[in-house]
């Protein structure tokens, strides 16, 4: 394991004693929510895993140590800080030579998590292919993390503003397993339905658990995409949520807006043009995935 890691003492005994540990994200908090909802759906997540028998870790990067595992002040320090990064793959060791502080993306939390030796991270929805990718080939890092990454990453599909059919196929070129849980169809995070078939569908956490455990103990390394519906009261309609996400995209073209910045505006802008039901939803959809993630995890533990 790096030097550069720091693994909170609760998480590095449940680690050294084969117990389940699920990852979380930061990125959600800093980048993903406005506070004080950020904070509180953290400390709730957070709550959600250990109510399901398993330890959370939420992963950042503070002061270029890489923590495996926040406090409760470091948790408000994230949901209330002004100059955090927003670290993907590559941004890790700036952060790190710099002595910054970063809330990690899906990518940058497979890389600790695996690091750290664990296996499950739960999150609201993945990254993928973007809209309008012939004219801006903006690919998320997280699907090439996905390749090369042994974590499993339990989600609501990839994020809706996404290109999802594109995501989907970059993900099978890619070699990376796509499982619906509980469903045929590949979730669309604010939306159970996304007109697009899931590759494979399992129904529990201990046929999950054996499925990874079979690919990873076969030799074939990388993450796999478990892909968990909304729950059905909070999700939102697919034609409800796709107007409000063409209204976000002409918005943010208009203002030049590109690259890492454009996710979090245009969940900004959804959110505004949902009344808030986007956020409702979103809160909703990562407690649902941390529970499922926590699952899973006692489920691999218990072999």
């Amino acid at each position: 394991m790096s030097d550069f890691i720091d693994i909170a003492p609760e998480v590095a005994a449940a680690l050294a004693a084969g117990k389940p540990v699920v990852a979380l994200e930061s990125t959600i908090i800093s980048h993903g929510m406005p506070y004080p909802q950020n904070l509180e759906t953290a400390q709730l997540v957070e709550q959600d895993v250990r109510d399901h028998g398993a330890v959370p870790a939420t992963i950042a990067v503070i002061a270029g140590r890489c923590k495996i595992g926040l406090s409760p002040a470091e948790l408000k320090y994230f949901a209330q800080g002004q100059d955090i990064l927003k670290l993907s793959r590559r941004d890790i060791p700036y952060a790190i030579a710099q002595k910054r502080d970063g809330a990690t993306t899906v990518s940058a939390t497979m890389i600790l998590a695996d690091q750290a030796g664990i296996r499950v991270f739960a999150t609201g929805g993945i990254g993928g292919v973007h809209r309008e990718l012939g004219t801006t080939f903006d690919i998320s890092a997280d699907l090439t993390e996905l390749a090369r990454t042994s974590v499993a990453v339990v989600c609501a599909g990839a994020k809706a503003i996404l290109d999802i059919p594109m995501t989907l196929e970059h993900l099978e070129t890619l070699g990376v397993p796509v499982i619906g849980y509980g469903t045929d169809e590949f979730p669309a995070f604010y939306t159970v339905k996304s007109g697009q078939k899931a590759p494979l569908r399992l129904d529990s956490p201990q046929d999950v658990a054996h499925f990874l455990k079979a690919k990873w103990e076969f030799g074939l390394a990388g993450g796999v995409v478990i892909g968990n519906p909304p729950p059905a009261d909070k999700a939102l309609a697919l034609e409800a949520i796709e107007h409000a996400i063409d209204s976000a995209l002409v918005e943010a073209k208009g203002l030049n807006i590109h690259g890492r910045d454009v996710t979090p505006f245009l969940l900004e802008r959804v959110t505004q043009h949902t009344k808030g039901k986007s956020l409702e939803a979103n809160i909703a959809l990562v407690r649902n995935n941390a529970c499922l993630g926590a699952q899973i995890a006692v489920a691999m533990a218990a072999g």
